[in-house]
């Protein structure tokens, strides 16, 4: 009897063992943000699962400041506006860019009432953005494009003035400011509240749509291979998942991001400027850096050359292991 309970237990021991590895998760921290098609990368918390990972998410303000908290070493992956990214990178952060999750998602939107047809029309106007996104660059290349000079100070065409995106809404409805570059689904909002008009989406600038990018700090690249491979691997799920069920990448993104704050009309307007992704193109990376450089965005002495910190192979295996084009 004796030795039947000690089979029992070596038994009950190697079982113990094997339900442990099979359920143990590795853990990964997600910086994120509060937009519309930031859906999908959010998504990883809820599929990430099935990739033996446990997705612990931080929802930032805005995308620079999630570059201090992967110096600090507290995020493995983030999501941000690529202008953000190489912001961060060339002032010391250490990320690479793995892979592009939404491109377009902006919008240039006037106060209703102002009789403002183009970019021109802001000449002698207060014009309000976050700085850091990819909507301040966006701005400021339409402006460069005018022939129109601009400063946070009076004394040029146009004054910017930079406030959170969560304040710019209230903002331009309250007429502190005349216009602003927005995200969506931010923008939207203004348009179908009735307090703001739609000038333009700022896309025909050498950069055109602008591609939000997936970043992995280097540490998490290069020292847990195993586990950003299956990161990628889930997300390139998760994307896919969006792109072929938008009924339930707009459900999880009016009910579980945004708690019902905001409306199918506001959803629905807000993708219809905006696309998820996989892609990240090394050359439109090179060009977003190139008009930071031009239009003094993120004041970089060092800009980075894409080619330096752009790694795609993690992206483009797990594309080729699901069959994704």
């Amino acid at each position: 009897m004796r030795w039947f309970a000690g089979v029992l237990a070596a038994v009950a021991g190697v079982l113990s063992v094997g339900v442990t590895g099979a359920w143990a998760e590795d853990v990964v921290r997600l910086g994120n943000l509060k937009f519309a098609h930031y859906g999908a990368v959010s998504y990883l918390k809820e599929n990430g699962g099935r990739c033996g990972l446990r997705v612990d998410e931080r929802v930032f303000a805005k995308g620079l400041d999630i570059m201090p908290a992967i110096i600090a070493g507290e995020i493995d992956v983030a999501a941000s506006a690529l202008d953000a990214a190489i912001a961060g990178r060339a002032g010391g952060a250490p990320i690479f860019a793995v892979a592009g999750f939404a491109e377009g998602g902006a919008r240039i939107v006037v106060r209703n009432g102002l009789d403002l047809k183009t970019i021109a029309d802001l000449k002698g106007r207060r014009v309000g953005v976050a700085r850091g996104g990819a909507q301040e660059l966006l701005l400021l290349a339409e402006l460069g494009r005018a022939g129109l000079t601009w400063s946070d100070h009076e004394g040029k065409d146009v004054r910017v003035v930079y406030m959170a995106f969560a304040d710019l809404n209230q903002a331009l409805m309250a007429g502190e400011i005349d216009a602003m570059s927005q995200s969506e689904p931010q923008s939207s909002q203004a348009i179908n509240r009735g307090y703001g008009t739609e000038l333009m989406k700022p896309y025909d600038t050498p950069m055109g749509k602008p591609i939000r990018a997936l970043v992995m700090a280097e540490s998490f690249y290069r020292d847990k291979p195993e586990v950003a491979a299956r990161l990628m691997r889930c997300f390139v799920e998760a994307t896919r998942t969006f792109i072929a069920d938008p009924a339930l990448a707009e459900r999880y993104v009016r009910e579980t991001m945004f708690k019902n704050q905001i409306s199918v009309e506001d959803y629905q307007n807000a993708m219809g400027n905006a696309a998820f992704t996989y892609d990240l193109p090394v050359e439109h990376v090179q060009i977003t850096t190139d008009l930071m450089v031009k239009y003094g965005v993120g004041r970089m002495a060092n800009p980075p050359r894409a080619t330096d910190w752009v790694r795609l192979d993690l992206l483009e295996k797990a594309k080729t292991e699901l069959g994704v084009k």
